[in-house]
């Protein structure tokens, strides 16, 4: 990268040629209006004009109907060394990784195993798994864990991407681990660690591969091709290349990653980008799906567990699981003020994550400029996807005014108009 440059990506003149759309509903039919549609994709366009991304992917649903479902953008050959000839134009069926945003789908098949009483959240993770609990690890919960209150906020040592695509050696380290504050003491962001011990417990409670687990629970069920950890060979010729854009890392970029991740910005793009990584599961970062298809499993937490008739989780875990755990606190990883759940990244009043007035709403980012979430109060499910891994950059105004555009233009529905989302009463997840 270069240091004296934006580093963006080359931006076609005419946008229409790099866009594509699939299985959207007038606009009415989410209780919207042409213009408020139009508010909104006019704001991705402007995100993406920023050439920051060489794709982004995107996905509303309000009142359960798919409004957007659009793609803009290059699957591969289009970064901020300029174009390629061979560059291909992506599709709203484009996989994409989700990164941290897989985190909540492995939290909800932990919030499923407590639901079919095979677990209980409050249970030492020592419980599960004996050689955890050494080290001033014993008294930490499942319960710490989803509520990055474990300790154990990062992988010590160095970390290369031999180490990243070797699930058993990192599980020895996290064995190992000494946590750096007392279990449920401290709120630091878990961006890689909590995940793999989740997804060992549920690996040896259920008997079975994590990958085949969520393929029976959910991707299944829920009638998605592709929704797992990792991607089958045959679509690895589809899947959205991820690349290094905005500032140069070295300007805080890579200090900050290397707090958070263990790993700069160049080292997170070159590891998603090898087949290495496509092949193992990283149950904190590596579930790749469409935007459309994240959208849908967000759609069915909205509607408390359930898709198309199918109960794919109880209303009551999908209250529990988007409970607020404490108020807005400092997080230590991520040095930002966040809320969260046991599992789920939550929004604030008057402003969060998630936009403006989002108090109610509940999901996850992703590295980087990767957002998934449900709104309750505005009844919408919406998923932001992109191969830009532009963490300072220029195009920051315009993902703000994203997220402004979809609160504003998707308002609050009257609380007597609300579905009924998680039971007999939805209230008491409410933020005033």
């Amino acid at each position: 990268m270069k240091l004296l440059s934006t580093n963006t990506c080359h931006v076609p003149k005419n946008l229409s040629a790099i866009t594509r759309q699939q299985d959207e509903q007038p606009a009415e039919a989410g209780g919207m209006s042409n213009q408020q549609v139009n508010k909104i994709w006019r704001s991705i366009e402007s995100l993406y004009k920023t050439g920051n991304y060489p794709l982004v992917t995107f996905c509303l649903r309000r009142q359960g109907q798919v409004i957007l479902n659009r793609s803009l953008g290059h699957v591969h050959g289009n970064s901020a060394e300029g174009i390629a000839i061979d560059a291909r134009v992506a599709n709203p069926g484009t996989p994409v990784c989700l990164f941290s945003a897989s985190k909540i789908v492995t939290a909800m098949l932990v919030h499923l195993l407590d639901e079919q009483g095979a677990i209980n959240l409050l249970d030492p993770v020592s419980y599960y798994i004996p050689e955890y609990g050494v080290n001033g690890k014993r008294r930490a919960t499942i319960f710490h864990l989803l509520a990055h209150r474990g300790g154990i906020p990062k992988i010590e040592g160095d970390v290369t991407p031999e180490l990243l695509f070797n699930r058993d050696a990192i599980m020895q380290r996290l064995y190992k681990a000494a946590p750096v504050s007392a279990a449920g003491s401290r709120l630091a962001y878990h961006a890689v660690t909590a995940g793999y011990i989740l997804g060992e417990i549920i690996e040896r409670v259920t008997g079975q591969d994590l990958r085949t687990f969520l393929h029976e629970q959910i991707e299944q069920p829920m009638g998605m091709e592709y929704f797992n950890y990792g991607l089958k060979p045959e679509m690895r010729d589809q899947v959205a290349m991820n690349y290094a854009t905005g500032l140069h890392p070295g300007l805080g970029t890579d200090k900050y990653l290397n707090h958070v991740l263990g790993g700069g910005l160049q080292l997170a793009v070159d590891v998603t980008n090898d087949p290495r990584f496509m092949e193992t599961i990283c149950p904190a970062g590596n579930i790749y799906t469409s935007a459309e298809q994240a959208g849908r499993f967000f759609e069915m937490l909205l509607s408390g567990g359930s898709y198309n008739g199918k109960q794919i989780l109880s209303p009551r875990t999908v209250f529990r699981a988007t409970l607020p755990t404490s108020g807005t606190s400092l997080d230590r990883t991520l040095l930002a003020p966040m809320r969260y759940a046991l599992g789920p990244m939550l929004g604030s009043n008057p402003v969060g994550l998630f936009g403006p007035m989002t108090g109610q709403a509940f999901g996850h980012i992703g590295f980087s400029n990767i957002f998934c979430w449900a709104d309750p109060a505005r009844d919408i499910s919406v998923s932001l996807l992109t191969s830009g891994k532009s963490v300072v950059g220029t195009h920051l105004p315009n993902l703000g005014n994203v997220l402004y555009q979809i609160s504003s233009q998707c308002p609050a529905i009257p609380r007597e108009q609300r579905r009924s989302l998680f039971g007999s009463d939805s209230s008491e997840t409410d933020q005033v």
